[in-house]
């Protein structure tokens, strides 16, 4: 079996190195995110990867801080979907269409948030900042804050999965 350069998808018969110098990877230093993103009050949204900054097709990532004891407005992501990792402090999610649903999340979770589901990010913890990470499934941001009016004592969900089929924290 020969190994010429067109076994690897990418020919180099003119001698020009290949384009991977400038379009392969990136780093984008901690100091280096865009705050320019739609956003929520409430939270700071700061963008790390998206379509402007790196030419991201399908995903979007980046930073959120919610100040402590303080909440989002309610809001969804449209045909989006979202993965929040908290990296310090604890989140509460509300979630429904009067955000009647209710779960917690602490330092190494992840939380999955499906398309159009409205939802609201809480900080739980009346003294720390929470701190996330968090990705979605296309390189434009997509936020649509939402006028509800919240049920008063929403309905906790334990994390029920093969792994915890009692719930679990």
């Amino acid at each position: 079996m020969s190994h010429d350069h067109a076994d690897h998808g990418h020919s180099h018969d003119d001698g020009a190195a290949p384009a991977w110098k400038h379009d392969g990877v990136r780093v984008i230093p901690a100091g280096q995110l865009d705050t320019n993103t739609a956003q929520t009050p409430g939270m700071n949204r700061a963008a790390a990867i998206n379509f402007a900054r790196v030419g991201a097709q399908k995903l979007w990532a980046g930073t959120v801080t919610i100040h402590a004891d303080a909440k989002t407005g309610a809001h969804h992501h449209g045909h989006l979907e979202s993965v929040i990792y908290v990296v310090r402090g604890r989140a509460r999610m509300r979630w429904g269409e009067k955000l009647e649903f209710t779960a917690e999340a602490g330092p190494g979770d992840f939380i999955y948030v499906p398309p159009y589901v409205p939802h609201q990010e809480i900080n739980a913890s009346a003294t720390e900042t929470l701190e996330c990470v968090l990705c979605r499934s296309d390189g434009e941001a997509v936020a649509v804050n939402l006028d509800i009016e919240p049920v008063e004592k929403p309905e906790s969900v334990l994390w029920v999965d093969p792994t915890h089929p009692h719930g679990g924290v």
